[in-house]
Order: C-alpha cells, then structure tokens, then sequence
C-alpha cells in the first residue's frame, strides 16, 4: 500500500506542476531621463507590457531583472528604485507571484531590442499617453506609480 500511494503521489506533482506551477517574475516600471516609461510588445501578442520575465531556478529577483533588461531592452546601466508592488496572477494556468521595480536609467532616445524572436516592438512612451493596446494590468501599474501608492493583490 505504500508503495502505491508514493507512486499516486508522484502522479499528482507531476500533474499540478504540468497544470499549475508556482512561478515568480519580474517586470520593470524602466523610466528614461525625460520621465519616460518603456514597453513592449511581444510577438506572440499584440499587447504592449513592460519589460520583464521569469525568475530561472538558481538566479535571484534582482538579477532576473537586470538579465530581463539586458535580454528585451539591451538596457545595461540600470538603477532600481524601490519596489513599486507584488502580484499574484492565476493565469495561463500558473500560480505566478509578479515582483514590479521602479527602474531608472540614464539612457534615452531610440529603445533596442535585443531578442527579435520574442520582442516584436520596444519603445519609450509619456507616462500619461500610452499605446491604445496597452495591457489592462500594464496600464494599472502605470497608475499606482503615477498616484505615488505600494501595489500588491491580484494582478
């Protein structure tokens, strides 16, 4: 019997970490000299977001950050602020914690992208004249940082 219930225990962590697996990501509020917010657009969706992805096994939030900036922006020198706020997403299937930083940096003009497979558009935009296809949560963590608030909840 318990042996069987090892292996039906195994089954089902194969299961949840298939259908739902706990993961922590990162995402800069990355602001250029002239106040500016930077964003993307991916090309697996036609939403603009802010720079950021997943944490990897082994590396710390701080460093997934700098490593995420560097990946979609090709923006090396940044310097973080504060932590705007902490989120938790159900969606696509995950239970994902969203670490969001106040990130500032000295560069300006043209924004690069530096991963072409994934980063179909990358540019700097007034804080209060955004793409009309700005993501719904995107446009939220514009807002609290406008009105000078800590997020946290639902992303």
């Amino acid at each position: 019997m318990g042996v069987r219930h090892r292996l039906i225990g195994r089954i089902a962590s194969l299961v949840w970490r298939i259908g739902k697996p706990r993961t922590i990501g990162v995402r800069a509020l990355l602001l250029d000299r002239d106040g500016r917010v930077a964003l993307v657009r991916h090309t697996y969706d036609d939403h603009w977001y802010l720079p950021g992805g997943g944490v990897k096994k082994g590396e710390s939030i701080a460093a997934a950050l700098m490593r995420e900036l560097a990946e979609e922006v090709a923006i090396a020198d940044p310097v973080i602020e504060r932590v705007l706020g902490v989120y938790h997403s159900r969606g696509e299937g995950k239970d994902d914690h969203i670490v969001i930083f106040v990130v500032r940096t000295e560069a300006s003009g043209v924004l690069a992208r530096t991963d072409l497979r994934e980063i179909e558009q990358a540019g700097w935009f007034p804080l209060g004249d955004l793409p009309e296809t700005t993501s719904p949560a995107t446009r939220r963590r514009i807002a609290e940082y406008r009105q000078g608030v800590t997020g946290a909840g639902a992303w």
